[in-house]
């Protein structure tokens, strides 16, 4: 197939490489900066957390012993690898435990991807170009606003598919915020995006049990940062990436043509903010189960009950909340454990929240949770499906109790999502409380503050610095 020279003719890869390359500071929203940097708090919090866990580890020293450059800091430890491999492995970290910001309707865990990417640039710029804290909030949002937008044009679909979206989406909100950190010009950043969106791939079989589901995004996340630095050298991608009906990201990751929305990639950009639509996770695990458990405490605030006095619970969702997380539990490992809604709601019922604590390779097996999670039942309602990429995320729940008693709710959006978004007091005690798993409370203290003032701050790297860990 022939692929197009002039970029003009490439309306969407060219309309978003316009987008990422003419962004400046002043005309970011001050609605849009101050919630960057709570997206920001949260996914450095998830990181640190992360950089503790087994598979985050393994990752972390396998690298390390085949990569000695040190250019960058692996946050929350105290190794240093290449730009590439510590991208690899601080996105790994972001997305290590089930605890990170989602974009519903794109479906993507967008800090996860973006953060590292555009991190490790800061971290690697000559002394007499470093990023500003301005400059570093600028491409955030460049990546935060482009890997929601493919994800809409993609649907849901593309996640029913079988395809990971974090993984195959990602790279363009890694390939955006990177090339935003590197000042690259419209054309540089058609050949970011281009080079990004062939390395996607990421299969969502991963999430039965492996550890590789976790690396999805660090392996978004690098693919997106070789874009950029490629393409700043004269590289050369895909340069209608987006539009090309044979061998394109929209074509090739879709089933047909009428399963995709390419106006979707630059309908607003620039003037309606996808930053704004970013939700945030006060669960352990995957966004589509959190209207569940949120409707499940509801249905306890005004009817206690327990575990004990379940006799049955039937959620009514979504196809893809159907195919995504409510097959039959079977234990094969952690990471199928948080994908999994009548797990998580046994987990729910009997320890009374799903955060952390309530995770471990003990409890995978634990015949009182699979038994629970025998009682739950997750079917689809045809009437949620036609609601479209909004309403995916919705649920019926109806609780039948032993003594009779019937209880019933349904939920829209979960708490932290962006129609009810957090506190920021709510937001630095979650992160606070993550990061305390690896550094001292005077440093998560320093990263909060420079986090929350990054507009005051000179240098970028300042911050991957306060990331690192010193014991």
């Amino acid at each position: 197939m022939n692929q197009h020279n002039d970029i003009g003719t490439n309306p969407y890869t060219g309309g978003v490489a316009g987008f990422v390359a003419g962004l400046r500071y002043e005309a970011i929203p001050d609605e849009v900066r101050a919630r960057i940097k709570l997206l920001i708090l949260d996914s450095l919090g998830c990181a640190l957390f992360g950089s503790g866990l087994e598979w985050s580890r393994i990752l972390s020293d396998t690298l390390a012993s085949i990569d000695t450059t040190q250019g960058c800091h692996v946050w929350g430890m105290s190794s240093k690898l290449s730009a590439p491999h510590a991208a690899l492995v601080n996105g790994t970290m972001i997305q290590s435990f089930e605890l990170d910001d989602v974009h519903r309707a794109g479906v993507l865990h967008v800090g996860a991807v973006t953060l590292p990417a555009v991190l490790a640039i800061a971290e690697t710029l000559p002394a007499d170009a470093r990023m500003s804290g301005r400059d570093f909030l600028r491409a955030c949002v460049a990546g935060y606003e482009v890997g929601p937008r493919v994800g809409m044009c993609m649907g849901p679909e593309h996640i029913a598919q079988g395809w990971h979206s974090g993984a195959t989406v990602g790279v363009f909100s890694a390939a955006a915020g990177a090339a935003a950190a590197l000042r690259l010009d419209t054309a540089q950043t058609v050949h970011a995006l281009g080079i990004g969106g062939t390395q996607s791939a990421g299969l969502m079989a991963a999430q039965f049990g492996a550890m590789v589901k976790r690396m999805h995004a660090g392996r978004a996340a690098q693919s997106g940062l070789y874009g950029a630095l490629l393409a700043r050298n004269g590289f050369t991608g895909i340069v209608d990436v987006f539009e090309n009906p044979y061998g394109g990201f929209c074509s090739t990751f879709s089933r047909s043509t009428d399963r995709f929305d390419l106006t979707q990639l630059i309908d607003g950009l620039g003037e309606r903010f996808e930053t704004m639509n970013i939700a945030l996770k006060f669960y352990s695990c995957v966004g589509s189960n959190h209207t569940t458990l949120d409707a499940i405490r509801a249905m306890q605030a005004r009817h206690p009950f327990g575990a004990n006095d379940v006799e049955s619970i039937v959620v009514h969702g979504s196809r893809v909340t159907v195919d995504h997380v409510g097959w039959r539990y079977v234990p094969q490992g952690l990471t199928s454990a948080q994908l999994n809604l009548p797990y998580c709601v046994a987990t729910l019922l009997l320890e009374g929240d799903v955060f952390v604590d309530q995770f471990s390779e003990d409890k995978v097996a634990d015949p009182q949770r699979m038994a629970l999670a025998d009682r739950v039942q997750v079917l689809e309602d045809p009437s949620i499906t036609a609601r479209g990429r909004g309403a995916r995320h919705t649920v019926r729940v109806e609780v039948i109790l032993r003594d009779g008693t019937r209880l019933e709710e349904t939920v829209q959006s979960q708490r932290g999502s962006e129609d009810a978004f957090a506190s920021e007091a709510e937001i630095v005690g979650k992160m606070t409380k993550l990061a305390a798993h690896r550094i001292k409370g005077e440093q998560i203290e320093r990263i909060v503050d420079w986090v929350m003032h990054a507009e005051e701050k000179t240098d970028a790297a300042e911050l991957v610095r306060l990331l690192a860990s010193h014991g």
